[in-house]
This record gives C-alpha cells, structure tokens and sequence, in this order.
C-alpha cells in the first residue's frame, strides 16, 4: 500500500490509514478481550449456582434412599460415584485455571485485568512441545478422557442415559479436529494454542460449566427414572373392592375396581391391622387372624412410610363377613314340621350369614331360651303353629321368613307292669306290682299318672281297679290263677301329669304266671 510508483502525498495518506486500521484493530481486541472476561464471570456465577442446587439435590436423594433404600438405594450409589467422578475432574480444571492466571494481579475491584490477557504463552510453553503435548499437555488429556471413561462405566449401557452418554462423547472428545481449512490438529492444538488467555480462561471455566451441567442432569435423571420406575403403569394391578366380602342369594352386587401399585420397592416402616404388627412380601401386607364369630367384621390398620425424615401414615379399613362353617349336612324329612302340644318344644334359629344377636323369632306360645337362637315352644290351640324371623342384614336391610309347624297331641302312653310290657313272675310278685304309663320313643320328659285299670285272670271276671296297684279283689282273683295263665291289664286310664290334655287309648300290658 506504501510501496509502488506512488507519489509521497499518497505514501504518507496510505501510511496514515495503516495506522488508522492498526489502531482500530487495537481497540476490538480489548473489547473481545473484555467480553471474553464478562463471559469467564457469568459461568462463574452459573458455576457457583449449579454446585449448591447439585449439593441439594444429591442430599434429597439421600434422605429418600434413607427412607426407602429398596426403591431408591441403587440411585443413590450411582449419584455418589458420579459426585465423586465430578468434584476430581472440577477441582482439576480449577487447578489448570491458577496456572493460566499465575502472576496476573487483579484490579482494586477484585477482577482480573481482561485487557491486558492478550497473551497465551504460559499455555503454548505449559501444554506443547514441538508440534505435539508436552507431558502436561498429555496429562490433560489423559484426565479428560479418564473423567469420559469413568462417567460411562457409572451408567453403564442402560438406554435411560443414551443421551446423557452422547452428550459426555461429544463435550469431553479429545479426539483430533480439523480446522476450518481442512487441517488436521490435535485437540489442545486447535481449542487453545495461541489464544490469549483471557479466552483460555474463558473455555476452560466453560468445561467447569459443562462438567456441572452433566452431573445435574444425571442427579435429575436419578431422581427422575426412579419415579417413573415406581410409577410406572407396569407396576399398577387392578383391584376389585367389593362394598363387602359377603351376598346373600338375590342380593345386588356393590363394589368398585381401583388402581394400585403393588411392587417389592414400597417398602413401609411399619404395618399394622387390627392393632398387630405384620410383614410385608413383595410390596404387600400379609396377615392372619380367627376369622371370629357369625357376622360383619371390620379390618383396620395402618401403613406408615417415612418421607423427607417424617412418617407418613395411611389408614387401611376394610370389612368381611363370617358364616357359620358348615359340620354336617342338611336332611329334613317334608312330613316332619311337627311341634307337640303342651310340651316345651326347643326351637334353634339362625340365618346364614347373620349372627345370632341380629336374629329374632317370635310365635304364640315362644318365648327365648336365654341363649342367642336357642327358643322354647309350648304351642296351644289349633292344628298349625308359625314361627317369623326377621333380621338385620349386614347392610342394615330388614330380612323377614316364617316356618309353619303341624301341631300334634301327645302319643299314646304303653302300659306296663313291673315296668314291662310283657311281664313274668309268682303271683306274688303280680300282687304288689305297679302298673304304670310310658310315652315310648319320646323325646320329651312327660310323666303319665294311671288311675285306673282292668285286670282279667283267666277263668275269673273283669275288675275294675282304681288306682295304679291291686286292691283286695284283684289279689283274689290272682290267687286263683295258675301255673302258665296269663293276665291281661287292659282299658287303662291315666293323665299326664301338669299337662290339661286328654291322654289316648293306652296300650294293655300282661303278665304270665310262673
């Protein structure tokens, strides 16, 4: 520009507007210095921001892998290594920064002179020899690609940090670049060789900002895989909750169907029902229990997981029913609904399903036995008795039923003599017999009384005797009996005894003479 067959006055006004270009070049250089400064202080700031909010979410993760080792042990662990694998490798790029600004002396602001970090010369004769590394400039490398490795190895080949992965690849290669005409450098080469070292400074806090980026985004990722794992929709059955766990025949069917999770990494602290301690196997409450008496039982408990360091409590309630077990089975002849007149008759009640307190019964002539269930019937009049039932159902619906019952007289008495029905003996033995009546086969407790009866000795006629032992002329006419005659006592009258009821025809007894 100031060379050629040029005239002075034109060399001179060329040479002022090299001065003029030199000095506007001065001036952009400090500016781009100065902003690579602005730049180095906002990832400082970013820096120092990202180290506390990392600080808290590692620390939550703690408190919930202490409240619940099953569900987020193994996230835990993986946090710490890469804590761990991230404080070296910081703490290391802090270290290549003191090198950088060795000697450099800060401002009265406490900043450090961007303007005047025009030069790289610590880094061109700290990190290269010749055209390759210096052995620090290998030791950079080598710890780069050690904080590569090392990340990987943590997160092994799970899918969940594939992105994670690529983005450690691409943001910490070390690998060769080629510039932007076509040739080849090693990496330190290319990012760092022959730049001022404000810019150096810069890049490097960058990589700090970088290493920090990577280790929020897998404490996130932690946090946030275990989750979804624990809410993930494989996780969750559907539960039929019926309104109770017992239906009478005809009865509408009540319940809901819910979603729950039931997985072996909820683990509570505690778990109880109806005021016992239980365990728990694979993310479920096992218990057992008497199953108790007839009717609607209740089931309540609680389970109790800690979070955040506190208890965290959820009521468990529930309800079932107990029926009576069955212990034989149920035969009843058609013909047989027979109750006895005057007599207490025991009637048992009861309702499937329905305890016994819950139960009334009522008929004329009825009256409660003391015991739940448990009746007496003495029925009067008529042919035909009804029982009604009714009852309140689990559900506090009124149940209502009735039994009818055929009402019979009492059976014909057997008469008997010595209490036989077919008697032998002496004559002797006939005089100072006893003749009596008996309901045989009976199962009620009735005494019959005789008042009178006819005794026939062969040969001799019919007397009448009042009473139920022989008078004077019955003892004459057994005298005269003999040898092998038999004597018939027949047409005998008695009466049951507290009962106002009409005793039938009484069956005749005998006795033969020996």
């Amino acid at each position: 520009m100031a060379g050629g067959k040029l005239t002075p006055r034109q060399k001179m006004i060329n040479l002022m507007y090299l001065v003029f270009i030199a000095m506007l070049a001065l001036n952009m250089s400090k500016e781009v210095l100065s902003a690579f400064g602005l730049m180095n202080e906002k990832f400082e700031t970013a820096n120092n921001a990202a180290m506390e909010t990392n600080s808290q979410i590692l620390s939550a993760l703690g408190t919930k892998a202490a409240d619940n080792s099953a569900q987020f042990g193994a996230a835990k662990k993986m946090a710490d290594q890469v804590a761990v694998i991230t404080k070296n490798f910081y703490d290391y790029i802090g270290k290549l920064k003191v090198d950088v600004t060795a000697g450099v002396e800060k401002n009265e602001n406490g900043k450090l002179p961007y303007e005047a970090m025009d030069k790289g010369d610590k880094i061109d004769e700290g990190w290269f020899e010749g055209d390759g590394y210096s052995a620090k400039g290998k030791e950079i490398v080598s710890t780069m690609d050690k904080y590569r490795a090392d990340m990987k190895a943590v997160l092994g080949n799970d899918a969940k940090y594939k992105a994670i992965i690529a983005e450690i690849d691409s943001k910490f290669n070390t690998a060769d670049v080629k510039d932007g005409e076509g040739v080849t450098k090693k990496y330190l080469d290319y990012n760092y060789k022959g730049f001022p070292s404000i810019a150096s400074l810069t890049k490097l806090t960058a990589m700090q900002n970088d290493v920090k980026g990577i280790e929020a985004q897998l404490y996130n990722a932690f946090m946030g895989n275990t989750a979804m794992a624990a809410a993930s929709m494989k996780n969750y059955k559907a539960f039929v909750m019926m309104d109770k766990s017992a239906f009478f025949q005809g009865e509408q069917v009540t319940g809901r169907v819910v979603l729950g999770r039931y997985d072996a990494s909820t683990v509570p602290t505690n778990v109880t029902v109806n005021g016992a301690s239980t365990s728990t196997e694979n993310g479920s409450a096992v218990f057992k229990m008497a199953a108790g008496s007839v009717g609607e039982k209740e089931i309540t408990g609680k389970f109790t997981f800690m979070e955040d360091k506190k208890p965290v409590v959820i009521d468990i309630e529930g309800n079932y029913v107990v029926v009576p077990k069955p212990n034989q089975a149920i035969v009843s002849a058609d013909k047989m609904n027979v109750v006895y007149r005057g007599v207490a008759n025991p009637i048992s009640v009861s309702v499937p399903g329905i305890s016994s307190d819950k139960v009334k019964a009522s008929a004329p002539g009825m009256a409660a036995a003391g015991k739940p269930g448990q009746y007496i019937l003495k029925p009067g009049a008529g042919n035909e008795v009804t029982v009604n039932v009714t009852a309140t159902m689990p559900d506090g619906k009124p149940f209502s039923s009735k039994q009818s019952f055929r009402i019979k007289g009492l059976p014909a008495p057997t008469g008997k003599v010595r209490g036989e029905v077919a008697a032998k003996g002496a004559k002797s033995n006939l005089e100072v017999c006893t003749i009596s009546a008996e309901l045989e086969d009976f199962d009620f407790p009735v005494t019959v009384n005789v008042t009178q009866f006819n005794i026939k000795v062969p040969g001799q006629p019919t007397i009448v005797v009042s009473g139920n032992k022989m008078d004077a002329r019955a003892k004459a006419a057994i005298a005269k009996a003999g040898r092998g005659d038999v004597v018939v006592i027949s047409e005998i009258k008695a009466k049951f005894a507290g009962l106002d009821q009409i005793v039938k025809r009484v069956a005749p007894c005998t006795f033969e003479i020996q």
